[in-house]
């Protein structure tokens, strides 16, 4: 068979499979980008779930930008356990860690997706740099920011790292006890 026809077949076949595949969480499936308008925002959303944009300092007076999400049938009279979700290396928090705060939120939790300081929303010059101390210190200023709320119950705040974030999440605990419980997901 010629390079070219064998290049065409897999070209081919790869398009099936990438045009096949549903991405699936909780039962909700994402519809395909190529069935949607190109400005279409195809971000899950919740019904369950209000959302606000939130912006904090962190010890070094760093803004950090953040996105809260409330249950809409949570008691505001009380408070709730509460989850800080960081995004992966070289992520923003709307690329991931919006989808497990917002799926944390209609469980129940009050769920807060933060940008490491120099990235996205967050301060920080030079854009993008890596500074492991001051992604750890994101989570502990994430945690002055809800145990001085009205929604979160300051003894019950965890930490959901998802790849690099899950090592940063660990360093943070490790040095603020008021984070009381860590998950992690595909660590880096």
């Amino acid at each position: 068979m010629k390079k070219e026809v064998l290049a065409d077949r897999y070209l081919k076949m790869f398009k099936s499979i990438a045009l096949g595949v549903i991405l699936s969480t909780a039962g909700t499936s994402a519809v395909f980008a190529a069935d949607r308008p190109a400005d279409a925002d195809n971000f899950y959303r919740s019904d369950k779930v209000e959302v606000q944009k939130v912006t904090f300092k962190n010890q070094y007076k760093m803004n950090i930008a953040g996105n809260l999400y409330l249950p809409k049938d949570m008691d505001k009279s009380k408070k709730h356990a509460a989850i800080i979700v960081g995004h992966p290396m070289g992520a923003v928090k709307e690329q991931s860690a919006d989808l497990y705060a917002v799926k944390m939120a209609e469980r129940g939790f009050v769920t807060m997706s933060v940008d490491l300081a120099f990235w996205g929303g967050s301060d920080g010059q030079p854009r993008n740099a890596v500074a492991p101390e001051l992604y750890a210190e994101t989570f502990s200023a994430a945690v002055d920011y809800l145990g001085t709320g009205p929604f979160a119950d300051r003894e019950k705040i965890g930490a959901i790292g998802i790849c690099g974030s899950g090592s940063f999440a660990i360093s943070a605990a490790k040095i603020d006890p008021r984070l009381k419980a860590v998950a992690t997901i595909s660590m880096y």
